[in-house]
């Protein structure tokens, strides 16, 4: 087979075929880069959902689906987007106070314009709380409403004022406490479950009430005064434990006494009523006998100690023949 001798080219040949050689160059170059950018375009589209976290996958701008944890892919934007809401996570709200520093050597500063409250009596109150709560339903969390912190403090600070302004300030300090916060956490529960917020509230806590710093010496001087005075109450409560029971005691001996004299002197008035009838019998059998025998024994108990002469009737002229001296005991007419 003869070789193959390409034609001669001259010069003007050469300088034809460089530029040829440089576009097909810059046309792979660049279907290159438009290959590895619609590549990289494409793995924006992976994303990830952390342990404690749910992926809200919006379309063209709207939801449409809920993924959980781990590794997943959506269409790039702008036709595919994804918002990541933690629905773990404790959170928590301040109100009436805000952290400077965290522990552990923490420093807080108040803020009295959601602090400073107003009581059932009149009274203006000091109180800073905190609440915490977690994401129930992340998707109306993330797309019903805008600003949901502002919405959530704004919310229990109102409750706060309302549990506070039906108190007193003496009950909010002691055993309104509690309450107070209960009440608050229902209210708050019930207010954004109406608007479709989405949160779980775990905890209402009251950290400090107290006065305000102006009145706060003369609050504490009113309270040691209430606390005298109950110390007072306290000691004559107990007094009046003590004496009451023995004053009834005494009570009840007298009446005790009473009625046995009552029984004493009706059994002794039946007896001697059963004598009389006793005696009245034995009267009408012999009344001479009788007669002559009550008239000897009224003698001798009105006479006890005397000797005495029973001398029958009609014999006047027998006391000159008896010696009374001698049945007497009078000797020489001398006792």
């Amino acid at each position: 087979m003869p070789n193959y001798q390409p034609p001669f080219m001259g010069e003007e040949g050469q300088q034809n075929k460089k530029p040829h050689l440089g576009r097909k160059f810059w046309t792979y170059l660049f279907t290159f880069i438009v290959i590895g950018g619609v590549i990289v375009y494409l793995l924006t589209g992976i994303y990830q959902i952390g342990p404690s976290e749910q992926g809200l996958v919006k379309k063209f701008g709207k939801y449409f689906l809920t993924v959980g944890p781990g590794l997943h892919y959506h269409l790039p934007a702008p036709f595919e987007s994804v918002v990541k809401v933690d629905v773990r996570t404790v959170r928590s709200m301040e109100i009436g106070f805000r952290t400077v520093s965290p522990p552990p050597n923490p420093r807080y500063s108040e803020v009295p314009s959601e602090s400073l409250m107003l009581t059932g009596d009149d009274n203006i109150i000091s109180l800073e709380a905190i609440i915490q709560y977690v994401v129930s339903d992340p998707a109306s969390y993330a797309f019903n409403i805008i600003n949901v912190p502002q919405i959530i403090k704004e919310t229990t600070e109102s409750f706060l004022r309302k549990s506070v302004a039906e108190r007193n300030i003496q009950s909010i300090l002691t055993t309104g406490r509690v309450d107070i916060a209960q009440e608050t956490k229902i209210g708050v529960q019930q207010t954004l479950t109406a608007y479709k917020i989405g949160i779980h509230v775990l905890n209402v806590k009251l950290q400090d009430v107290s006065p305000p710093k102006q009145v706060i010496a003369a609050f504490d001087d009113v309270n040691s005064a209430k606390v005298d005075e109950q110390n007072s109450i306290n000691v004559a409560e107990s007094y009046a434990t003590a004496v009451v029971p023995q004053a009834e005691g005494q009570a009840q001996v007298i009446i005790n006494n009473a009625e046995a004299y009552e029984q004493s002197r009706i059994l002794k008035a039946q007896g001697e009523v059963s004598k009389f009838l006793d005696v009245l019998k034995r009267y009408n059998l012999g009344e001479e006998v009788t007669r002559e025998r009550l008239y000897i024994e009224t003698m001798e108990s009105i006479l006890p100690n005397m000797k005495k002469i029973i001398v029958p009737e009609n014999t006047s002229g027998i006391l000159k023949l008896l010696d009374l001296n001698s049945l007497s005991g009078i000797e020489g007419g001398k006792k």
